[in-house]
């Protein structure tokens, strides 16, 4: 074994025995990487849940590697302008891509893609599952999924559900509720998740499934009614919520997450390094408390296991959006 084998193995040694991270001098020393800015594209405008974690895991690796972490937001085109960048970025490890669910979805959605979602991306992890959960106006007399199915059978279409636009989670969610439960409810698009939660604290519309922490605020003031949780586990923020499949639609999961990636081609040993990183940072009690208190739960787990995930939830979502007619051109 050579003297560069021996000092790596080593290296990778010491960080596992002694819990003291050697990552960025591993890195420098053998790859000569960052040796200049890094820029984590976000595919959302400044503010929203993504753009802080993302900024947050930024100024943490810009610490921890000693050169800027750039946060680039590039929306537009139902998250496929970001993603489309990164996809015809260099696959150097200078610029990473911080996405959502949309990333699956969008396969399905969308007719002709300028990116091919499996092969033009490397995994690096998945940072954290969102918990969602389904609300519905107070006026609406149920207090559990089982009553608000009885409901839509008696009265096939007088519930309208809201959305954020068409082949969105708040679209695609309640499809799938309608196909497992054998139900019936107009579907009413909105541009933007604001305009339809506003309608729906109205009363104009009365269902509505979308990230939990948009929603805390209106279901503790009374505003909206929480009927059920949509991911496999109850919520930490909402623990005596039931999930849809245990309140009685088996099979129902939906949940929507937060992932990174680099361009495919990325040199291996870097997408290991950054991995690695964002895992010994997500352990870190501070951060992990920000992100339950706003209804996540903390993954970050490897890029083998995240591209494992993005093979079933592509095959779910295509189905979904087959499912509900959804199409964007």
């Amino acid at each position: 074994m050579n003297l560069v084998k021996r000092r790596n193995l080593g290296a990778t040694a010491i960080f596992f025995l002694s819990g003291v991270s050697s990552i960025a001098a591993e890195v420098t020393n053998y790859l000569n990487w960052p040796n200049k800015p890094i820029r984590i594209v976000v595919v959302y405008p400044p503010g929203g849940g993504i753009d802080l974690i993302a900024r947050h895991l930024g100024k943490k690796l810009a610490d921890l590697w000693g050169v800027p972490v750039v946060i680039d937001n590039r929306p537009g085109a139902g998250t496929t302008l970001g993603t489309s960048f990164v996809s015809k970025s260099n696959a150097d490890g200078y610029t990473l891509l911080m996405t959502d669910v949309s990333f699956a979805i969008a396969p399905g959605l969308y007719k002709n893609l300028p990116y091919n979602a499996q092969q033009d991306f490397a995994p690096i992890t998945l940072l954290n599952t969102v918990d969602d959960i389904l609300v519905v106006n107070p006026e609406v007399p149920a207090k559990n999924i089982r009553e608000l199915i009885n409901i839509a059978r008696a009265n096939p279409n007088a519930l309208m559900y809201a959305s954020a636009g068409n082949g969105t989670l708040n679209h695609l969610a309640p499809e799938m509720l309608k196909q497992l439960a054998g139900i019936h409810m107009l579907h009413v698009p909105y541009k933007g998740a604001l305009a339809a939660l506003n309608d729906l604290m109205a009363g104009q519309v009365q269902v509505y499934i979308g990230a939990l922490a948009s929603v805390l605020p209106f279901i503790k003031s009374g505003r909206l009614k929480a009927i059920a949780v949509t991911g496999s586990r109850r919520s930490d923020a909402l623990p005596d919520i039931p999930t849809v499949a245990e309140s009685g639609v088996p099979g129902y999961e939906v949940s929507s997450w937060y992932g990174l990636f680099a361009p495919a081609g990325t040199p291996a040993k870097v997408v290991e390094i950054i991995q690695r990183e964002i895992f010994r940072l997500s352990q870190e009690p501070e951060f992990r408390r920000n992100m339950i208190a706003d209804g996540n739960e903390v993954v970050a787990g490897t890029s083998r296991e995240f591209s494992s995930f993005l093979e079933r939830d592509l095959a779910k979502w295509r189905k979904a959006v087959l499912a509900a007619g959804a199409k964007v051109d």
